[in-house]
């Protein structure tokens, strides 16, 4: 008895502790881990793996080999992948004050550090609004004729011939991102300067970033100094003529903060060159894939012939111009460009870089680390989208799921020219399908150039209907006129 009150004391306080400890474990949160995945070879991690096949079976293998965060090293650095509505949301809506915009160096030194998808906050607010400014309803509504035009002249010009869509196409969303940037350039000599510089800029964007002598991307360098000039140019010519326009670089020309300060000459042409090189490629590479899926889909093609003849039929045959307001009632040739949109996810995903260390569903995503949304990987899930590699507008009649559909990214950095990518498709379209018909050249294949787009930019023999041809050639004459 003397023994155990002896060992009383101690017993006790054990006891307690034991008990004091468990409390403390069990409430404790548990250490967020890294997600699951493999980080590849050293300093290459599993970049080569990326480059050696399609990249969206590369994120979709890996996906389903760890669920829908896992970690990856591509490009020199450590990232982290997120495949589902919700991760996505977290980084680019709820949570986006924790990620920043990022790219690879190289490619900010040739578009220019100061465009507006390489911040956030304040400045880019600012600058988004002007971009917002130039393309505003009222804008784009007058602008209507001038795209018709440069559609129906780029489509005359391939009658009996086999083209490479995507490479024509380009010509098209660059000469309409020149009438947005720039509004109608009277300067001839400037405009073929712009595209000759711009073309070789864009040939070397994703070229290996060496500034060799001859290379690739030293030609790119090289090409952006002189549009930088050339840009330059037209801003002193502007001014010299007091020119007021409502374009964007009249935007950028006009602006003053809250505390009088004007944008720099540098940031008005770092943003003028980004707003080209987001308005050429993306939408050249939806109005390729639309070419190509409703070729191969005869339902659908059908389909919207009809709704486009009506249209063409009530503007007396296609000897008047499309207003507006029948570009806003195309519902069949809307849903068919939502789901070309989809099935192509030519955006397949956006870069994010982690600015603290930051928690998600138990996962650490450490401060510097890459973040990619994978827009791809939830526009072809089974979960969102019934059949996800079948083409079938038809889908959209209904609503979908919140946030599985995110053609142009989300967020405040969605991008600001959705709109009138769609306006130009529908143009497009409007005239393809009721004055060509069209045989794609060759087998299929997916080539990426970074953007996804068929392979050899589709090849493709277009010919003119008969009945059409003399209407068109007036049409467009009678609009090129106007444009001179």
């Amino acid at each position: 008895m003397n023994t155990f009150l002896l060992y009383y004391p101690f017993l006790f306080a054990l006891l307690s502790f034991i008990f004091l400890l468990a409390k403390q474990l069990r409430s404790r949160k548990p250490t967020p881990i890294l997600p699951p995945g493999s980080m590849g070879w050293p300093y290459l991690g599993e970049t080569l793996q990326l480059y050696s096949q399609n990249p969206n079976v590369f994120f979709a293998t890996r996906q389903n080999r760890y669920g829908e965060v896992f970690k990856t090293h591509i490009l020199g650095s450590p990232c982290v992948m997120l495949s589902s509505p919700e991760a996505v949301r977290f980084v680019l809506v709820t949570q986006a004050h924790l990620f920043k915009p990022t790219y690879p160096q190289s490619k900010e030194k040739l578009i220019g550090p100061s465009a507006l998808f390489f911040h956030q906050n304040d400045y880019h607010a600012q600058i988004r609004r002007l971009v917002q400014a130039s393309l505003s309803l009222d804008v784009t509504r007058n602008l209507v004729p001038d795209i018709e035009a440069i559609a129906i002249s780029l489509l005359d010009s391939w009658s009996g011939k086999v083209v490479n869509t995507f490479y024509e196409l380009k010509k098209f969303t660059f000469d309409v991102a020149v009438l947005f940037i720039f509004g109608h350039l009277k300067n001839h000599h400037h405009k073929e300067l712009l595209k000759e510089n711009y073309y070789t800029l864009d040939k070397g964007y994703n070229s290996f970033p060496t500034n060799l002598p001859g290379s690739s991307y030293n030609k790119s360098v090289l090409a952006r100094r002189r549009l930088s000039l050339i840009v330059s140019e037209i801003i002193k010519e502007r001014e010299e003529k007091s020119l007021v326009q409502r374009d964007l670089l009249g935007s950028l020309l006009n602006f003053k903060d809250e505390k009088g300060q004007t944008l720099t000459h540098n940031q008005i042409v770092d943003n003028i060159i980004g707003v080209m090189f987001a308005a050429q490629d993306t939408t050249a590479s939806l109005l390729t894939w639309m070419i190509k899926y409703i070729h191969d889909d005869s339902n659908t093609r059908e389909a919207i012939q009809i709704e486009q003849k009506a249209i063409f039929e009530s503007n007396d045959g296609g000897n008047h111009m499309l207003c507006w307001a029948q570009t806003r009632n195309m519902p069949l040739t809307s849903r068919a460009i939502k789901e070309s949109l989809r099935m192509a996810s030519i955006i397949s995903f956006t870069f994010r870089e982690a600015v603290e260390d930051v928690k998600y569903k138990g996962y650490l995503i450490p401060k510097g680390w890459k973040v990619l949304p994978l827009f791809h990987n939830i526009h072809h899930n089974p979960d969102f989208f019934v059949d996800p590699h079948k083409f079938n507008p038809s889908r959209f009649e209904l609503g979908i799921k919140p946030n599985t559909y995110m053609p142009f990214g989300n967020g405040l950095h969605t991008c600001p020219g959705n709109e009138v990518a769609k306006l130009q498709t529908l143009i497009f379209i409007h005239h393809l399908v009721n004055k060509f018909r069209w045989e794609v050249v060759g087998s299929g294949g997916v080539h990426y150039d970074p953007f996804p787009i068929p392979q050899r930019g589709l090849p493709a023999k277009f010919w003119k209907e008969t009945c059409t041809q003399g209407r068109t050639s007036k049409l467009a004459s009678r609009e090129e006129s106007k444009l001179k």
